[in-house]
């Protein structure tokens, strides 16, 4: 079975693009990527493409061979949707494709406009990830899911508002020096202590923004790296998926996600690697509750641990196993679809020294955990630098 190398990888800068339409975005980043993997579009046997409210946001179905042409790319085209793991989803299919030898390369990303809707209807819009019958005809939205998945965590295990709000610090100060970032802006315990309550126990800087904007990487075999002289030194060597029930109350644990859980062990399971050989994570952090969910379910942390981990310096850039480097959903941003594809090309800048926080990792070996609604569906992917 091949490796899988990350040839190439290309975003947009993340943030407020209401002008701009998907497909505007996503040809951005798909040129970039292939630039950066110095792969012709000929060559191009695949497009794997995320997105999750193009329906909504753009009156626009069927956008798989749509972006397709925004590429440039003549290939089958598909659209994957899996709410916020849409494009993990895509990678991990393009990513078994590659291995099982039914092509030699793929492009994968994704891309989301949210802005236009404006904050009223970006919220309506997320909420179809939910479960419409038994949560979002009730009132249910995200902010208000992920506080009763925190609330359930602080009753079960503790943990303290100004340990969610140190998660918050940490993401931002890392988000300072990426290029792509929505908001590279410091902030302090204080202010998220201080903004004005969302959901309790959440304020409004445990959330992450509402974001447009677009990712986009070549995935190749080992051969045709090696065949055609390509400096693609980082593979991905696991993927895991898991699901959950979708409403909460379905559930049976409101802290813990099992379908992270699952994805990371399948994930560990495929590279032939453990949690204690991961040097460097970025994870789904849309609130600063779900950087804690996901690093327990990774199995960094025994649960009710991770609460305080960013606290103790232990996931900040000068700790021992940083986590989101690039800022995270939290500052870097969240456009929808585009979010798995981005953690792919954060990484993969990460591992081969060419991302402004690349000197913070201490290791070869990267997590990419991105989750979809509340954490219904989950991909993990590991990344590892190979040659």
């Amino acid at each position: 079975m091949t490796d899988v190398r990350v040839a190439g990888v290309g975003l947009t800068h993340f943030g407020e693009h209401p002008e701009r339409t998907g497909r505007d975005l996503f040809a951005a980043a798909s040129q970039r990527a292939l630039a950066d993997a110095g792969v012709p579009r000929a060559d191009i046997e695949q497009l794997n493409y995320g997105n999750f409210m193009g329906a909504l946001s753009e009156h626009q179905g069927h956008q798989g061979p749509l972006m397709a042409e925004a590429a440039g790319v003549d290939a089958p085209a598909t659209r994957y949707e899996s709410a916020c793991a849409s494009s993990g989803v895509a990678v991990r299919e393009a990513v078994k494709d590659v291995r099982n030898g039914e092509l030699d390369v793929a492009l994968v990303g994704g891309a989301e406009r949210m802005n236009n809707l404006g904050t009223a209807g970006s919220t309506e819009a997320l909420a179809i990830a939910a479960d419409d019958l038994y949560e979002v005809r009730a009132g249910m939205t995200f902010p208000a899911a992920y506080a009763l998945m925190a609330r359930a965590y602080f009753e079960r295990y503790g943990g303290t508002r100004e340990e969610l709000a140190e998660i918050a610090v940490k993401n931002h100060d890392n988000a300072l020096d990426n290029e792509h970032a929505q908001y590279q802006s410091a902030i302090t315990v204080a202010d998220a202590l201080d903004a004005p309550t969302i959901a309790e126990p959440l304020g409004l800087f445990d959330a992450c923004p509402i974001t447009d904007g677009a990712s986009a990487a070549v995935l190749v075999s080992d051969e045709y790296a090696e065949a055609n002289d390509l400096d693609a030194p980082v593979a991905v060597t696991g993927t895991g998926q898991g699901g959950d029930r979708m409403a909460l109350q379905d559930r049976e644990y409101l802290a813990r996600t099992p379908a992270a859980e699952r994805a990371a062990e399948e994930a560990y399971a495929d590279a032939g690697i453990g949690p204690q050989d991961v040097a460097v994570a970025e994870v789904h952090d849309c609130f600063t509750i779900a950087e804690v969910l996901a690093l327990e379910a990774l199995d960094f942390y025994a649960p009710g641990e991770a609460v305080g981990a960013a606290a103790r310096g232990e996931t900040t850039r000068g700790g021992d196993r940083p986590v989101n480097l690039s800022g995270g959903l939290k500052a870097k941003g969240h456009p929808v679809g585009a979010t798995g594809a981005s953690q792919l090309a954060e990484l993969t800048r990460l591992l081969r020294g060419d991302h402004p926080n690349s000197d913070a990792v201490d290791g070869e070996l990267g997590v990419a955990h991105n989750a979809g609604g509340t954490v219904a569906s989950t991909t993990v992917h590991v990344l590892e630098v190979v040659a």
